[in-house]
């Protein structure tokens, strides 16, 4: 693979909490130090900072520079505050995770940014926390209807929390530029529609638009699409976006129909795509023994692991198998000795019928088995010596995959 000739290069993050949003950052150190740069900020500052990527004539692309980012949940916000041109190192540091000696620590101070702390992403969802109806309970069709009646009437709460403290922090802390629009790069939020089987793609469309299964929206703010993106029920609730006609759409969790969303990347012209996602199942260690004996809740995140691992392996797979068999045409074609417009015409009807395009190329980046340490992290924590430990899974596995594609 090519890198230097790829035009346009775009990381994808999956969610996961803020164990995944570490994890991105550790894939994102091994990025660097494999030669990438993560270019973000203003118009302004990218046409001054990379010219290369505005197309500017006198420009030139010295490094491999990431230019369109995709999030989904915790990867909306780690993509965010990338595209805004905040470093790795500050982001980093936000989380409070350091490397002894490492420089992280020395930033400059007006490179320094907020710390991200428990009170930005618990926000107490109080409005809805007492939502029992005591005179409900007297009412007979409900005592009579069951326990799922009684939950369904009678326990109203859409949430335990709600991400206003998250849409605050970027907004108050984080984004210079808090529209879509207005930056330098590109930027895409993937959220779900609550009332709808419809997929939300937040982005710098001059336009909405839709389809049967994706809505396109271009009027809400960045602040406002990472907090749609990461209202993962039922610990959030729904995050509200006002239409430009006063109407509200409430949104949840982007991971909800796409586990992996690289096909966003493709769709807007990128040709190499860099997905990182961190949900990887246990895998016997005997050390650690069978998770029958770790309860409940670690058997339960075993099985939606399993599910999500299926979803991205499908996902994979199937651009795999469209990569194969475009490439297995093409040879059939050289050995029938078809003439150069009949081949064309048939590798174009391919390209066409299976979406599929040649010139891009694909790396994924995700927790080897051996890192049961990732699946035994809470989902939740922010606690400094938790997250350096994943911050370090992710570096050595992005140095891993790198390895073997470049």
């Amino acid at each position: 693979m090519n890198i230097q000739n790829k035009k346009k290069i775009a990381l994808v993050l999956s969610g996961g909490g803020i164990k995944a949003a570490a994890y991105h950052l550790g894939v994102c150190l091994a990025l660097k130090e494999k030669g990438f740069v993560f270019s973000g900020g203003s118009k302004e500052w990218v046409q001054q900072k990379y010219p290369h990527l505005t197309g500017d004539p006198k420009g030139s692309a010295s490094k491999p520079t990431i230019s369109l980012y995709v999030g989904s949940s915790a990867g909306a916000f780690v993509g965010s505050i990338l595209a805004s041109g905040k470093s790795i190192e500050s982001l980093i540091t936000a989380f409070q995770v350091g490397f002894g000696d490492s420089p992280f620590y020395k930033l400059p101070k007006e490179d320094h940014i907020k710390p991200v702390g428990y009170r930005h992403i618990f926000n107490l969802n109080s409005k809805r926390l007492l939502s029992w109806l005591p005179e409900s309970l007297l009412q007979k069709t409900l005592l009579t209807g069951g326990i799922e009646v009684l939950f369904k009437k009678g326990f109203k709460l859409n949430g335990l929390f709600n991400t206003n403290g998250i849409e605050r922090y970027l907004r108050k802390y984080i984004l210079d530029e808090n529209e879509f629009s207005l930056l330098g790069v590109e930027l895409y939020i993937v959220s779900t529609q609550l009332n709808h089987s419809r997929k939300t793609i937040f982005g710098p469309y001059l336009e909405s638009s839709k389809n049967s299964s994706t809505k396109y929206i271009g009027y809400t703010k960045i602040s406002e699409a990472v907090a749609a993106s990461i209202a993962l029920p039922p610990m959030f609730a729904p995050y509200p976006i006002k239409k430009p006609d006063g109407k509200i759409i409430y949104h949840y969790d982007g991971e909800i129909r796409d586990t992996l969303s690289t096909h966003v990347a493709a769709d807007h012209g990128a040709d190499l795509i860099i997905a990182s996602y961190s949900m990887q199942p246990y895998h016997y260690n005997p050390d650690v023994g069978s998770l029958h004996s770790f309860g409940m809740p670690a058997i339960v995140n075993q099985a939606l692991y399993q599910v999500l691992e299926q979803k991205v392996a499908k996902h994979i797979q199937y651009q795999q198998q469209k990569k194969d068999t475009y490439l297995a045409l093409k040879k059939t074609c050289t050995e029938l000795n078809l003439s150069v417009d009949q081949t064309k015409k048939i590798l174009d009807l391919v390209k066409q019928k299976l979406s599929h395009n040649p010139e891009v190329d694909y790396i994924y980046i995700a927790p080897r088995p051996q890192n049961y340490e990732m699946f035994f992290a809470d989902h939740f924590s922010l606690n400094p010596q938790i997250l350096e430990k994943i911050v370090r899974i992710g570096f050595k596995s992005g140095l891993q995959v790198l390895r073997e594609h470049l």
